[in-house]
């Protein structure tokens, strides 16, 4: 599966109402550490996509979606389970690190 763009519109759909996990992925194009996570955040997409759902929000899109949960530094990711934050963390980290995250 691909990732999901996220917007503030389909939020509510994709991310609080999901059946499954969610990994949010805050990014900006000009960002270089989010740049090379990118390829890990699709990895995770592709071979997990039966477990977890994958989205991504451009934060230079989507700055009242970022604002809402606080995004101050990007990279940042977020892992959302029922509809709550399970678990959150800044800056680069390996496909490793983001797997314990939704695990956790």
């Amino acid at each position: 599966m691909t990732e999901i763009t996220l917007t503030k519109d389909t939020f509510q759909s994709e991310v609080i109402e999901s059946d499954k996990p969610v990994l949010i992925d805050f990014f900006a194009t000009w960002c270089g550490p989010c740049m090379m996570l990118s390829p890990i955040i699709k990895e995770i997409a592709d071979e997990y996509d039966e477990k977890i759902k994958v989205c991504k929000v451009n934060v230079d899109d989507e700055s009242e979606l970022a604002s809402t949960f606080g995004i101050a530094s990007i990279p940042t990711l977020i892992v959302v389970e029922n509809g709550k934050v399970k678990n959150m963390s800044v800056g680069y980290r390996s496909k490793e690190e983001i797997l314990k995250m939704i695990e956790a």
